[in-house]
């Protein structure tokens, strides 16, 4: 039975977690400032601490307090907030956003999700939330309710449904650090996107101020092969684009990315229950949105090159 967003703000406040729906993916979330149960989030996922979690909040005005945000900062927020950007910045004020969350860093990592009923969450708690996807750790994120309450809903107190996530891949990652803005991980705002509004993006080391940058990562448990123009034996081909593969598992039979993105980790759970001998995937191409769509191929595949 799905919670209403003012039950759901009422077991955050009692410590426990939720499964909070996003336009991105599924959340399982807690209240950030508190160390427990944000450490429940950790075990519940089995998620190595040193990659921090991701704090929600309900508004810029409300980004603003934990945040310190620079002309670059407001300018990506004013874009594309409420939305499926994430935000790292100078960490403002760490009693709302507990250490755990923030694996130790100095930086905190913030976004203001669209979905209505995580705003609903968030403005009834009146607090941030981190949220890291639903899923156990290094497994593909959960984007329908269903595939949430599988993975973790055991460890919940509330679980809120919003039906399919819209978007289907986690949040583009953007550090704002000492003037320099760097793509940390490609989702559904593309890096032209954030450059029409900030300008060339710099290089980047900060890749550990990020969640999703393990190598293995999105990952079902049978072997994944990316760039594949056919299925060998015991494959599940994911095929993309017209005439490909059997359109029942087409990441787009049209060629859409915006749709592959919405199917591919529904599809990759889809296909792993199958227990096949491995999962095939078509090519991609690589502008705009399938940037992230390979990011997240790759990784599950246990290839970042």
């Amino acid at each position: 039975m799905s919670a209403t967003p003012e039950q759901a703000a009422e077991v955050l406040r009692r410590g426990e977690l939720i499964l909070l729906p996003t336009e991105t993916v599924y959340g399982l979330g807690a209240d950030a400032g508190d160390p427990k149960a944000v450490a429940s989030v950790f075990a519940a996922k089995g998620r190595p601490q040193f990659n921090p979690l991701i704090a929600h909040v309900a508004s810029l005005e409300a980004a603003r307090v934990i945040g310190q945000f620079n002309e670059a900062a407001e300018a990506l927020a004013k874009a594309f907030w409420p939305g499926p950007l994430t935000l790292v910045l100078p960490v403002a004020d760490r009693s709302h956003v507990c250490d755990l969350a923030r694996a130790g860093l100095d930086s905190v990592a913030v976004r203001v999700p669209a979905h209505p009923l995580a705003q609903q969450v968030l403005a009834a708690l009146g607090g941030p939330v981190v949220a890291p996807s639903a899923n156990r750790s290094g497994r593909p994120s959960p984007t329908t309710f269903a595939d949430a309450a599988e993975e973790t809903g055991a460890a919940v107190g509330a679980a809120v449904d919003g039906g399919p996530c819209d978007v289907g891949l986690e949040s583009t990652v953007v550090s704002v650090l000492d003037d320099r803005v760097a793509l940390l991980r490609p989702g559904a705002v593309t890096r032209r996107q954030i450059e029409a509004v900030v300008g060339p993006l710099h290089e980047s080391g900060e890749g550990h101020r990020s969640p999703g940058r393990l190598t293995l990562h999105y990952a079902p448990d049978a072997p994944v092969r990316v760039e594949a123009t056919e299925a060998r034996p015991g494959e599940v081909f994911l095929g993309f684009g017209p005439g490909v593969g059997d359109p029942r598992w087409s990441l787009s039979p049209s060629g859409d990315p915006q749709e592959a993105a919405a199917n591919l980790f529904r599809l990759l759970r889809a296909a792993d229950r199958e227990k096949p001998a491995g999962i095939a995937v078509s090519p991609v191409p690589s502008e705009g949105l399938g940037e992230a769509i390979n990011d997240r191929l790759r990784r599950a595949a246990g290839y970042v090159g």
